[in-house]
């Protein structure tokens, strides 16, 4: 799958007491909904792995996004 970022997408995700927090601006949330409907649209098994060497904020955790069986 191929991601296509919209211009100036910032995302982060962190771990806030016991809650994941993913923050975006507009331009990373729009990019997030393209990868959930990516997704949607795949097969299962299909998912996208970000960190902060790859496309995420410095101080980043990772993030796995995995379409499922159900």
């Amino acid at each position: 799958m191929e991601i296509k970022w919209e211009e100036g997408f910032k995302i982060a995700v962190r771990n806030e007491n016991g809650a994941t927090v993913i923050s975006a601006n507009a331009a990373g949330l729009k990019s997030l909904g393209k990868i959930f409907l990516d997704l949607a649209e795949g097969g299962v098994g299909d998912h996208v792995h970000l960190d902060e060497g790859n496309s995420l904020e410095e101080g980043s955790g990772e993030l796995v996004i995995e379409k499922d069986k159900s």
